[in-house]
């Protein structure tokens, strides 16, 4: 190798280090949404899953949070959302009741393309008469680091209280969580809330760190922002895009991806290998669940 040469790889690596922040090995990109699907039931009155997972499969995500998911419930024809959504997807699905909800269960679930390792559900503090929510923890691993996701929904009601004390239980929560650590969901408050205050202060913000005002609410006209996708400072991860996907009938809530990288990671796995418009899903190949029938993979649920 030539001396000119020599120079320009030193120069390449020199600018590459302080970009990525952490080691100079190649960083894994993968893509994350949150998607409160109000059980399928678009504004439109009908309830589609179909409808749900075109949305899904267009943004090219590859880890979803899904708020308001039912299996078995009533009013949805008893489908078992998760495992429609899975096979519709071709993804993996992790699901968790919260409560109980006309002869079936309601709660929070995840569809992932990458290799989930284990999962648990938090049951969140309530205040009286409100709805029980939880925090689905999912433990994966991207281009072979681990990586904590977690999905959730937090109380709607106009009292900060409950939101507060879900904070911190999440506070405490990750307080014994290793590494790189995801939150998204439908958080029901604003930026300038009491409760996204509190959270800043353990977590950053993928929307505000791309400059985005990604406002989520109500679907056809929305004028505020409670749908997020948080993650946890200085672990490695950054964020290089955060959209609003402009869907305006699917579900009450439009969706939001970003996407991140997480560096140190060696060479780009099979997510990077092709082409977002070709990307065939992983979670055929990865699936730790039941790979005949798609069925979610479920933990018992632990009370905080």
């Amino acid at each position: 190798m030539g001396r000119k040469s020599i120079v320009l790889l030193v120069s390449l690596l020199v600018a590459f280090v302080p970009f990525c922040g952490c080691a100079s090995r190649e960083p894994a990109t993968f893509r994350v949404m949150t998607y409160n699907i109000r059980h399928g039931e678009g504004l439109d009155g009908k309830i589609d899953l179909e409808r749900i997972a075109r949305v899904i499969r267009r943004s090219d995500a590859d880890l979803i949070a899904l708020e308001e998911v039912d299996r078995g419930v009533k009013r949805s024809d008893g489908v078992d959302q998760p495992a429609r959504l899975a096979a519709l997807t071709g993804m993996q699905a992790v699901f968790e009741k919260n409560a109980d909800v006309q002869g079936g269960d309601y709660g929070n679930a995840v569809l992932s393309r990458l290799p989930v390792e284990h999962c648990e559900n938090h049951l969140l503090p309530r205040m009286p008469g409100n709805e029980q929510r939880g925090l689905l923890e999912v433990h994966l691993r991207v281009g072979g680091r681990p990586l904590t996701f977690f999905a959730t929904h937090f109380d709607h009601q106009k009292d900060d209280a409950e939101r507060l004390a879900s904070v911190a239980a999440l506070r405490e929560l990750l307080a014994t969580t290793e590494g790189p650590v995801i939150v998204a969901g439908d958080l029901n408050a604003t930026p300038d809330s009491p409760t996204l205050e509190q959270l800043h202060a353990f977590l950053d913000d993928a929307a505000a760190e791309a400059g985005s005002d990604a406002l989520t609410f109500p679907a056809d006209a929305p004028d505020r922002r409670i749908d997020y996708i948080l993650y946890r400072p200085d672990s490695g991860l950054r964020v290089t895009a955060y959209k609003v996907i402009p869907d305006a009938v699917a579900s009450d809530h439009r969706p939001v991806t970003a996407t991140l990288y997480l560096c140190g990671l060696g060479q780009i796995g099979k997510l990077e290998a092709v082409s977002s418009g070709d990307r065939q899903p992983a979670a055929a190949q990865q699936r730790s669940g039941d790979q005949k029938t798609g069925q979610p993979i479920t933990q018992i649920s632990k009370t905080k």
